[in-house]
């Protein structure tokens, strides 16, 4: 079993690197995906150790960034997305275990993230996840995939509309649990899933209705 967290950490002016620390040691993530990471979150091995990989959005000064406390079998792989109007986005390919995760930050535009997930599950293996800020609103319409992030709202637009942004997309592996964490430093809540590998027929099957309610 895999407990994965998922953070935007809103760039400058919102969670820490002593927040991610913090985050960790009370959390015990397996892996940690971070969103809007900036420069600032490069010392993390040194506070907790493991292996840390930050990429960084063209021409901004923040990025997609990956922790974990063991070792990978190989380097995350940054894959370019379709640009938006304002500026280019990339996913974070990670293989972790038997599973493959794509840490994501996706446009605003609802048919372009639409048309960027779609990208990202060509090259993904059959056990996949995809898993990060999603920008979007309603569903996903992604053949093949399941919504088993958090159904609690995740992020408030400015500071008044409550929105489910931030989510996790599986195919081939089965989700055990899902939650949202209390918003901290950031405008946005982690959200965490626990994977794990299953039977085809199992990994197919709903889960549990805690879960989705």
């Amino acid at each position: 079993m895999t407990k994965l967290i998922s953070w935007n950490l809103l760039r400058l002016t919102g969670a820490s690197l002593d927040d991610i620390v913090r985050l960790i040691r009370r959390e015990d993530p397996d892996i940690l995906l971070m969103q809007e990471a900036t420069q600032d979150i490069d010392g993390l091995t040194r506070k907790v150790g493991g292996q840390y990989q930050r990429n960084q959005l063209p021409g901004r000064v923040h990025g997609l960034a990956v922790w974990t406390p063991m070792p990978l079998l190989s380097r995350p792989v940054v894959m370019p997305l379709q640009a938006g109007a304002m500026f280019h986005r990339i996913c974070q390919i990670i293989q972790f275990g038997s599973i493959t995760v794509a840490n994501v930050h996706l446009s605003h535009g609802q048919i372009l993230n639409r048309r960027q997930l779609r990208r990202i599950a060509k090259v993904l293996p059959y056990r996949s996840a995809v898993v990060g800020d999603y920008n979007l609103i309603g569903p996903p319409l992604l053949p093949g995939f399941r919504d088993v992030g958090p159904r609690e709202p995740t992020h408030v637009a400015g500071d008044m509309v409550p929105l489910r942004v931030d989510r996790c997309l599986i195919r081939g592996v089965a989700c055990l649990e899902a939650r949202a964490l209390l918003r901290e430093a950031s405008d946005h809540r982690p959200i965490v899933v626990r994977l794990a590998l299953a039977s085809e027929r199992q990994a197919t099957e709903a889960i549990p209705l805690d879960v989705v309610a």
